[in-house]
């Protein structure tokens, strides 16, 4: 099994790191071992290339960024775990929607070990769980006629990638202990009314550096080849 080489980075400006990123991809050859790039970033807003101006609603001192991976406006900011995994799919074997599967089951596992189900949404990357009981198992039955799509849920993990030449990099984000006040200023991934949560709102706290060990540990077991 091949392993992902594990940098963590510390709180970093998400500018720098995108551009990081984006050179690796760029000048990496057919044997350069994959990475895992794992930080926090200082507050900003990114806006994917599905984004549309009007989803961002009041920044006021927040930076919004252009990104070039996929979806809409999302947040960043401290208290929450960001993973970027820098894959040749190529070499892993498998595609790209195998590999988003992968990731989702990663931060599910994760929430799992923390006791938190996480559920898929069809046709909305990410996680969420249940906003009156995250603890609960029981499989998701959708919204009912007339509600909002995500009516009972919050959204706890974003995901947004981009895939050059087979090779992956942006990734994922998994909100632990934040302040959570920033999504008020955007409509999250699109979504006007989508509700934003973390760990420590749903009632599990937990320090960021221990969601990054899971984590970590859970992406390294879900891409391997």
């Amino acid at each position: 099994m091949t392993s992902l080489l594990r940098r963590d980075l510390g709180r970093v400006d998400y500018e720098p790191t995108y551009a990081a990123m984006q050179r690796f991809t760029s000048e990496r050859g057919p044997d350069t071992p994959d990475e895992l790039w794992l930080c926090e970033h200082f507050p900003v807003f990114t806006q994917g290339l599905a984004g549309k101006p009007d989803h961002v609603l009041m920044p006021g001192d927040i930076p919004v960024v252009q990104s070039n991976r996929g979806g809409q406006v999302t947040y960043h900011g401290p208290g929450q775990v960001v993973a970027y995994p820098l894959i040749d799919l190529q070499r892993a074997g498998y595609f790209v929607k195998e590999y988003v599967y992968r990731l989702e089951e990663a931060v599910i596992r994760t929430l799992a070990h923390f006791g938190v189900t996480g559920h898929r949404v069809a046709s909305a990357p990410g996680i969420y769980v249940r906003m009156a009981n995250p603890f609960d198992h029981a499989a998701l039955t959708g919204p009912r006629p007339g509600d909002h799509p995500f009516a009972g849920l919050g959204k706890i993990s974003a995901l947004g990638i981009k895939v050059h030449r087979h090779r992956t990099y942006h990734g994922l984000a998994l909100n632990v202990a934040m302040d959570l006040e920033p999504y008020t200023r955007i409509n999250p991934c699109g979504y006007a009314g989508l509700q934003t949560v973390d760990l420590s709102t749903i009632g599990v706290p937990v320090d960021p550096a221990d969601v990054v060990e899971v984590l970590s540990r859970q992406l390294t077991q879900r891409l391997a080849p």
